[in-house]
C-alpha cells in the first residue's frame, strides 16, 4: 500500500510540473490599453471648415507621452556569462618513533623492533565552469499603460505569432524615460527600465523539444535515487 502512494504522490507532482512548464495563457492584463477618455465637449456648429476635433497635429511631437499611446521597443538583448572555479588541496603528514632501548639493546618481539610508523597524504582536485549566451532581437509595438509623475511611462504589450502548427508569444513591460524615445517613436529595450521580457511558445514544436513528465520527474529533485 505504501509503494502504492508514493507511486500516487510521485505522478501528482510530475503533473504539477508538467503544469507549471506550460507557456502562459492568454492574459487581460496585457491587453492593449485605451486611451483615457476626456470629457466630452460641446459639438461643433456645422458650416465651419475648421474642426478641433478633426486637426492633423502637424507641429505636435508624435512621440509617445500619453496613457494609451503607441510606442515600438526595438528588442537588442544580448547576455552572455560565464564561471570558472579551481581548487586543488594537498596535505602530507609523516611521523616515525624509534624502538625504544633497554641496556643500550633496542626492544624487540620476535627479532622485529617496537619501531612505530606513521605516514599519510591526502589529495583533492575539483574544477567546475559555467557559461551562457542568450540573444533576443526584433521590435514589439506596446501602449502606455501609465504616466508616472516624474514624466515616465509605464508601457506593456505582447505579440503573438502563429506560425504553421505553433505559436509564439513575446511579452514586455518596463518603464521608459521620454527622452530615451526617438523621433521615430522607438526605444531600444537596453533602455526600459525594470524590463520583464519573456518569450515562450507553444504548439507542436514546443511540445517536441519539451520532455515528458515522466522523464522530468526521474531528473528532478523528488527522485530519491
Amino acid at each position: 500500500m505504501s509503494l502504492f502512494r508514493l507511486s500516487i504522490a510521485a505522478l501528482a507532482l510530475a503533473l504539477l510540473a508538467g503544469c507549471a512548464a506550460m507557456p502562459a495563457r492568454d492574459d487581460g492584463a496585457w491587453a492593449p490599453t485605451p486611451p483615457m477618455q476626456p470629457e466630452i465637449a460641446a459639438a461643433p456648429a456645422d458650416g465651419a471648415i475648421y474642426h478641433d476635433n478633426q486637426n492633423m497635429e502637424l507641429f505636435a511631437d508624435a512621440r509617445a507621452h500619453r496613457v494609451g499611446d503607441i510606442l515600438t521597443i526595438v528588442l537588442v538583448e544580448s547576455t552572455q556569462a560565464s564561471k570558472k572555479a579551481s581548487t586543488s588541496t594537498s596535505k602530507k603528514d609523516k611521523a616515525d618513533v624509534a624502538a625504544p632501548t633497554i641496556m643500550g639493546k633496542d626492544l624487540t618481539i620476535n627479532g622485529n623492533p617496537l619501531s612505530v610508523g606513521l605516514d599519510s597524504e591526502r589529495n583533492f582536485d575539483g574544477s567546475g565552469s559555467s557559461s551562457q549566451s542568450n540573444q533576443l532581437t526584433g521590435q514589439i509595438t506596446v501602449t502606455v499603460a501609465q504616466r508616472l509623475s516624474n514624466g515616465n511611462l509605464i508601457v506593456r504589450g505582447e505579440k503573438w505569432l502563429t506560425i504553421n502548427q505553433g505559436q509564439e508569444l513575446v511579452r514586455i513591460a518596463g518603464i521608459v524615460r521620454p527622452q530615451d524615445i526617438g523621433q521615430d517613436n522607438t526605444v531600444a529595450s537596453t533602455r526600459v527600465a525594470d524590463a520583464r521580457i519573456s518569450y515562450t511558445g507553444r504548439g507542436t514544436l514546443a511540445d517536441a523539444n519539451t520532455r515528458g513528465w515522466l522523464s522530468r520527474f526521474f531528473n528532478s529533485k523528488w527522485m530519491p535515487f
